[in-house]
């Protein structure tokens, strides 16, 4: 079972279902057993705190992920005593999203579910280089 754990402010109208299908059509194929991921929605200062916070720079940006075993010096954590796996959180920048669109000639709930696979990749190991 996969859980989607979708949070949005109630201004920034977001076709949940049709994201939290598109994580769940991937992860279907990639993982086995109960796998838990948090998508989080916010503005632009939101994330511009986020950014400064965590990476040091100073502006926004589209997407920002972060694993769960990310932080950790020691290697990851033993497995949780519930059998779940959590991934971690992606973050998206509705104003980012919706510029981004507005540029590809996309429809925003399609930006933001490119994001967010995005976002997921890198919550699956798998970067893209600096």
């Amino acid at each position: 079972m996969i859980s989607v754990l979708f949070q949005t402010e109630s201004h920034f109208p977001v076709g949940r279902k049709k994201v939290i299908d598109a994580v769940t059509d991937v992860l279907g194929g990639k993982v086995k057993g109960k796998t838990e991921v948090g998508i989080s929605v916010v503005g632009d200062r939101q994330m511009r705190q986020l950014n400064k916070k965590y990476r040091n720079v100073g502006d926004t940006t589209d997407v920002l992920s972060f694993g769960i075993n990310e932080a950790q010096d020691n290697g990851p954590f033993v497995d949780p005593p519930d059998g779940i796996l959590r991934l971690g959180d992606i973050v998206i920048s509705y104003p980012q999203a919706v510029a981004g669109a507005a540029e590809e000639n996309k429809l925003v709930d399609d930006k933001i579910i490119e994001l967010v696979l995005h976002g997921l990749n890198h919550l699956l190991g798998i970067h893209h280089p600096e």
